[in-house]
């Protein structure tokens, strides 16, 4: 069956928003190796100043610091899922 000329236009248009969203997660996984890196660094830190490795208020102020920078179209509900899930993985990552 023939595709139709608005289809194969359409198709296109899912293949370029496909590509970008590809191009964007390679900087995400980059920007989330040099968070994770930098929060390593912290987490060795730590015992030097007399700090424990969890910090609620820490997070409470991740989150916070989060929803100012969030102009949509997710909610901040949805931002504080994804940094929570950013947070408990870095809690779980070996120290290198």
């Amino acid at each position: 069956m023939a595709q139709l000329p608005d289809e194969n236009a359409t198709l296109a248009a899912i293949q370029e928003h496909r590509a970008k969203i590809d191009e964007i997660d390679q900087q995400l996984v980059a920007l989330l190796n040099k968070r994770a890196g930098h929060s390593l660094v912290i987490r060795g830190l730590k015992p030097g100043a007399r700090m424990g490795l969890y910090d609620p208020k820490r997070e409470e102020e991740i989150f916070e610091r989060i929803n100012s920078y969030n102009e949509g179209p997710l909610y901040n509900e949805n931002l504080r899922e994804i940094y929570a899930t950013i947070l408990k993985v870095m809690k779980e990552t070996p120290s290198v």
